[in-house]
């Protein structure tokens, strides 16, 4: 029996990390075990998840399978998106042209900013008495 061919990639985006793996298939997409519908609610964001596909014109060639664990659904997605990016790389070196050229290979690198003492938040302060 033929062993079937599946490339991965590991993306990151806030404190979203998404293992990615793609087999070659219909354009499924499976986050968690569920379709991207039932776990990405908004239409926005499930079109983040499909530019990469986008830029190297390859939509609905891979199923993609996909485990992501923290940050909420925007976190989410671009980490998704970065890893199915890392992972059209393995399939094929000739698509970093296009990939880089969308941003897509680019770790986003902003972060949450901690929080600082006798603040409510990171930059918040209590509101000013003068008396």
């Amino acid at each position: 029996m033929a062993q079937q061919v599946q490339y991965s990639g590991t993306g990151r985006r806030k404190d979203a990390t998404a293992r990615v793996r793609l087999v070659p298939g219909s354009g499924n997409i499976t986050m968690n075990g569920k379709a991207i519908e039932e776990y990405i609610p908004f239409a926005n964001l499930r079109a983040i998840v499909n530019q990469p596909f986008a830029a190297t014109k390859t939509e609905g060639q891979y199923d993609v399978l996909v485990n992501v664990r923290g940050g909420g659904f925007s976190g989410q997605a671009g980490a998704v998106r970065h890893g199915i990016a890392r992972a059209l790389l393995s399939v094929d070196p000739d698509f970093r042209d296009a990939l880089k050229k969308a941003g897509l290979l680019t770790r986003d690198p902003r972060m949450k900013e901690r929080k600082k003492p006798g603040l409510k938040k990171a930059r918040k302060a209590s509101q000013f008495s003068k008396r």
